[in-house]
């Protein structure tokens, strides 16, 4: 069986992404998963003075090394200001020096949602634009719009798009 990582790219303990996360992992038919939390992986702000000064740290090696151990990947993106959340981006900034290959050439199930109808498009955008040059070799995006009209009780609610999460975590599945 295959293994599947999933979180939400954010240490939010709110975190709506992490649901989402957490319910399109719950989806998989074919695989296994795990749900992290990006609060276990503290890491100082990135800067090359940093690196140089005192390298690499534990959390540092830990989150790389995780994506050695998986099959595929589920992350939410929460978006800020249309981008990804500080402590997404300084956690990728580090584990990409680890490994500048940090998805390791597998796929990647891109989620993300927002109060709003755009429900994290932008994010996504900006994901799938940058992560294939950091060894993403296949992404499925979904987006949820709208999420507290859209996700009551631990599910998605609207039929249409819980069948378009299906098809999307298929579609991801058949990659892996």
């Amino acid at each position: 069986m295959k293994k599947i990582l999933a979180f939400a790219a954010t240490t939010s303990s709110q975190s709506i992404n992490k649901k989402l996360a957490n319910y399109a992992a719950q989806q998989l038919q074919k695989s296994s998963y795990e749900l992290i939390d990006l609060n276990d992986f503290e890491m100082p702000m990135y800067s090359i003075d940093e690196e140089l000064k005192n390298g690499f740290s534990e959390n540092t090696i830990k989150f790389s090394n995780l994506f050695e151990e998986y099959d595929g990947f589920i992350i939410s993106l929460a978006e800020h200001n249309g981008y990804f959340t500080a402590a997404f981006k300084n956690m990728f900034d580090w584990a990409s020096r680890v490994n500048i290959k940090l998805f390791r050439d597998k796929p990647i199930l891109l989620t993300a949602t927002s109060p709003g109808k755009r429900g994290g498009l932008t994010v996504l955008e900006h994901a799938s634009l940058s992560f294939p040059r950091f060894g993403a070799k296949e992404l499925v995006a979904f987006s949820l719009p709208s999420f507290g009209a859209n996700f009551e009780n631990g599910k998605i609610v609207n039929e249409t798009l819980l069948n378009d999460l299906q098809v999307k975590v298929k579609e991801f599945e058949n990659l892996i």
